[in-house]
């Protein structure tokens, strides 16, 4: 650091005058959120905010940072001089909310405390200030409540099962028809739990109240439930929690006072309207939590005219200024509206798409933004089946269609439940009366959740939403019973746990049993039949057809498919794939053609191998007659045989039973004994290290070389056709260039002599497969040899990890995942850091050699969103994955061509 500048001072708190909504790194999306509501003008209580570098320090150091509490109590003093009262005073007390606030959302999984101040003494002054002794004591306990579970870490069952006595007790169903006097005896209550249980009594100080709910909120980062949904979501775990101190309003006032929720547009169709949840007489936890049916938005109109036009009127503000579905948690008090918070909200993936298409048309957004409102993990969630409408079903219930899609599963009640049968394989429904941040593990490991209460926007909608899972809430004429592990269903029927339901997340359908399924539109539409425009083309279909032209105007990427045969490289086609990058020409020596592999295998002699390679010559050309047939036009790489021989060979237990059986009948059996004998002979320890690739070719004479020539022939038969073939020849487990070289003299002779015997001039493409750390270090002298690199990402994985994914997936991967070594399978989202630098380090080197040098990925990262964004940025020509993963590459494609840091839809 220079002698004369000033060190820098860290700032550890803003007030919401001097924020803005691109300060999310700095103040949290929450934080950031309502700074620019005040920006803009709009009904905001006055607050300050705690940035995530302050949560990041005390997580480092196990205590705030120095300057913090002096910068808290500056800010205090402030807000207090605004507000002409003080936290907490005893005759007309100041009172806050202490919440979290994440960069990315994080729907209650981290904490929040309201009504901070309260005590002995200002709940009666508060009492006093409102007219209001209930309103008063209820805030009280409240405050008790969530600061004894959330702060003290006291067990949230303990004060539900005291609030459900005096509920009671009373003779009453809602804590609304609890009186004052009730209220004062549920605060000695709650008082008495947290003094057992915290082992201390409910702090009288108000500063202290408010200090320790800070410490709260910022290890609330670090909570199980937590670090399980970022990575869930793939948040990083590195970037903390702001907290906003936020002067309370109340929405539990009585009936002119209320808390609601609403979105610009239905968060689960896309469409406009009037959309979202209100609750009269209520704090803002009880819409989320779901512990109290609310009431549709459209009802306010009835209830608080003036409001709902000025909530109207904000709503519409808001969603001009962010240019999307913006998602508003409010509260009135006494005929007051108040804005507590606004976020781009989590839509499912219908909704993404119809509202990209949406805001494009009303010139809000271009069609560079509108690629960024969507994503191929929504896109792959639209290609999902639906249920048949035509079969016949048993409907035993209807909820809120709060997360679309089609689950089927055995009805479980419990979070454990959920996870330990999940992970038997069973397919499960999570039910339950509403769910919590608890449930969050359960919730994962089903297919889809079901609850009796709550709405669009509780707890239950919300997270499912973001995770994709299907989801029906509120259906109230469904009775769970959790400690019983049963739900009774209209009529009388009861559903034990372990019965199978269906539940429909598009309709709010319940059913009982399995209802089958049906392909999904989006899938229709792929495969040709279904047109956008016609007069019964679904209006999703539409959205999707326009997102997917605006991705391939845009996308550099290629996208080829991995296909194996004529049938799969024509569903290829249909769904945009612009040739074959991987046809692995083992699957073509499967089934009949087996016994000719076996002779091959056996041969003792010369002849004996010629005549197995003669025999399978005519059968290898058709299968590439047929490719080139489906794909004429479009490139196709053919893969020589790459897996050990033994794999073509009976199981070795199975074939000793055999020959035992025989020897025992005294029944002929050499050729069983011949093979068994070979089985013996061609055993590895790492067969996946073992013979298998271009260790064949060069092993086997005659081999590679059958194989060239039938891919020759065919292309020769398709040109001779009027065809345009475009065959490209892949050597695979290449480690060294000499390996290459000898092959490729070997095709190369092969290629000339057909070329000479049909009359016809072949441009095949030799090039090979990188999927061996040493083949990415020494790419730069393979390339004098390739004209092509295919990466071989499956195998690159396994060999740079030192993992084998066939064991190490159901082994250890669950525990890694769960500690967080992982964020992500490296099977599954490439590796960056180590396998991705490798492809990086090899595509730069072989390009180096060869300019022209055609670069490719042809490994189940292929078809994986994020992995497509890292193959863009690295240069390579094309991704090959799977027929249906092809539309999620081409839109991937299209959104890493356009990808800008400004839009980030979690």
């Amino acid at each position: 650091m220079s002698e004369n500048k000033a060190p820098h001072v860290a700032k550890f708190v803003y007030d919401f005058t001097e924020g803005n909504k691109d300060l999310k790194d700095l103040l949290g999306g929450k934080g950031a959120n309502l700074a620019e509501m005040t920006n803009l003008g709009l009904p905001v209580p006055p607050g300050f905010t705690i940035t995530t570098e302050a949560c990041k320090g005390y997580l480092e150091n196990g205590e705030e940072p120095a300057a913090l509490r002096d910068e808290v109590s500056a800010h205090l003093d402030a807000l207090e001089a605004r507000m002409g009262k003080k936290l907490g005073q005893a005759d007309d007390p100041l009172l806050v909310s202490v919440r979290s606030g994440a960069k990315f959302s994080m729907p209650g999984m981290m904490d929040t405390v309201l009504n901070i101040g309260l005590s002995d003494k200002s709940v009666q002054g508060l009492a006093k200030q409102a007219g209001d002794e209930r309103f008063a004591w209820d805030s009280y306990r409240r405050l008790i409540q969530m600061f004894g579970k959330t702060v003290l870490g006291v067990e949230g069952d303990l004060f539900e099962e005291a609030l459900e006595k005096a509920k009671d007790a009373k003779k009453v169903k809602v804590d609304t028809d609890l009186e004052a006097a009730d209220l004062k005896k549920l605060v000695t209550a709650f008082k008495k739990i947290v003094k057992k249980e915290a082992g201390r009594d409910f702090p009288q100080d108000p500063r202290e109240q408010m200090d320790l709910a800070i410490k709260a909120v910022f290890e609330s980062w670090n909570g199980d439930r937590a670090k399980l949904y970022r990575r869930q979501e793939r948040i990083p775990h590195d970037l903390g929690t702001a907290v906003n101190i936020c002067s309370m309003v109340f929405g539990n006032l009585g009936p002119d006072s209320g808390t609601g929720v609403a979105f610009t547009r239905d968060p689960a169709s896309g469409h406009q309207g009037v959309y979202g949840d209100y609750l009269q007489n209520a704090q803002g936890e009880d819409v989320v939590a779901g512990i109290r049916n609310t009431v549709p938005l459209a009802e306010l109109e009835r209830i608080d005219k003036k409001s709902y036009d000025q909530l109207m009127q904000i709503m519409e503000t808001l969603e001009n200024h962010y240019k999307d579905l913006c998602d508003i948690e409010f509260t009135i008090e006494r005929g007051q509206l108040w804005m507590l918070q606004t976020r781009v909200g989590k839509r499912t993936a219908g909704a993404a798409f119809r509202i990209a298409t949406q805001l494009v048309d009303q010139g809000l957004i271009d069609e560079t933004e509108a690629l960024q409102r969507v994503t191929g993990a929504q896109l792959a969630q639209l290609m999902f089946p639906r249920f048949d409408e035509q079969a016949k079903v048993e409907q035993v219930g209807r909820g809120i269609a709060a997360s679309p899609g089609a689950a089927v599963g055995k009805a479980v009640f419990d979070s454990y439940t959920a996870v330990k049968w999940s992970r038997s394989g069973e397919k499960v429904i999570l039910v339950r009366r509403e769910t919590n941040p608890d449930d969050l593990d359960g919730m994962i490991a089903a297919e889809g959740i079901l609850t009796s209460r709550g709405g669009k926007t509780s707890h239950a909608a919300v997270v499912a939403r973001g995770m994709g899972k299907t989801c029906v809430c509120g259906a109230e004429e469904l009775e769970v019973d959790t400690k019983r592990r049963r739900m009774t269903v209209p009529g009388g029927h009861v559903v034990e746990e372990g019965d199978v339901i269906s539940i429909d997340g598009s309709t709010g359908k319940v059913y009982l049993g399995e209802v089958p399924v049906v392909p999904s539109p989006v899938v229709e539409y792929f495969e040709g039949r279904m047109h956008p425009g016609a007069d019964d083309a679904d209006e999703l279909v539409e959205a999707v057809h326009r997102m997917m032209a605006f991705a391939d105007r845009k996308r550099r990427l290629r996208v080829r498919a991995n296909a194996d045969n004529a049938e799969d490289a024509l569903r290829a086609r249909r769904f945009g794939a612009q040739g074959i990058g991987l046809c692995r020409t083992e699957h073509m020596f499967l089934g009949e053609r087996r016994e000719m592999v076996e002779k091959l295998i056996l041969a003792d002699t010369g002849e004996e191998r010629e005549a197995a390679l003669t025999e399978l010559l005519p059968l290898q050309k058709k299968d590439f007659v047929e490719l080139f047939e489906a794909m004429d036009g479009l490139p196709v790489t053919v893969r020589l045989l790459d897996p050990p021989l033994h794999e073509f060979l009976p199981d070795i237990t199975e074939l000793s039973v055999r020959v035992a059986l025989a020897e025992s009948r005294q029944e002929p059996h050499e050729n069983d004994l011949r093979l068994l004998q070979a089985v013996h002979r061609l055993h590895e320890q790492n067969p996946m290290l073992g013979l298998r690739g271009v260790r064949l070719g060069l092993v086997i004479p005659g081999l590679f070389a059958m194989q060239v020539r039938a891919i020759a022939e065919a292309a020769a038969a398709r040109k001779n056709a009027k065809g345009d073939p475009r065959a490209e020849i892949m050597i695979p487990l290449v480690g060294t260039v000499q390996e290459l070289e000898i092959v490729r003299e070997e095709a190369d002779k092969v290629i000339a002599e057909v070329q000479a015997a049909t009359g016809t001039e072949l441009k095949l493409a030799i090039g090979t497969m990188i999927e061996l750390p040493r083949a990415a270090l020494t790419a730069g002298q393979i390339a004098e040899a390739a004209e092509f690199f295919s990466f071989g990402t499956n195998d690159l994985t396994q060999t740079v990890w030192g993992f084998s994914r066939d064991d190490v997936e159901a082994s250890f991967f669950t525990a890694y995942l769960e500690k967080g070594i992982f964020g992500v399978s490296p099977f599954e989202t490439i590796d960056k850091d180590g396998v991705g630098s490798l492809v990086k380090l090899a595509a730069e080197a072989g390009r180096r050699t060869r300019p022209d040098l055609k670069l490719g990925v042809c490994g189940e990262h292929g078809g994986d969103p994020e992995s497509v964004h890292f193959f863009h940025e690295v240069g390579l020509d094309y991704v090959s994955c799977s027929p249906f993963r092809i539309p999620v590459a081409r839109l991937e494609a299209g959104r890493a061509a356009t990808q800008s840091t400004g839009s980030d839809h979690r």
